[in-house]
């Protein structure tokens, strides 16, 4: 990975939206629910509470967006992250 978060900084890729219901609706663009989840990538070194692999949730508009070639990346202070999954 190019990207290795200092401090209590965490590197995360978000979850993409649905786009079908549980029913077998699609959704149009502006109905997709928005996530405000995602999967840890990396973790700096002085992260304690989550690890690489990890699903968290996290307030929505405390990231820093990060795009490297055509991936997008999230990055995250630790105490912005509210839950595990």
């Amino acid at each position: 990975m190019a990207l290795k978060p200092l401090f209590a900084n965490i590197v995360a890729k978000k979850e993409t939206p649905k786009e079908k219901t549980a029913s077998g609706i699609y959704l149009a663009g502006a109905a997709k629910e928005k996530s405000a989840y995602a999967v840890v990538e990396a973790v700096g070194p002085d992260v304690k509470s989550v690890k690489k692999g990890d699903k968290i949730v996290y307030k929505e508009y405390s990231t820093t967006d990060v795009k490297i070639d055509s991936d997008e990346f999230l990055i995250i202070k630790e105490e912005d992250v509210l839950a595990t999954l």
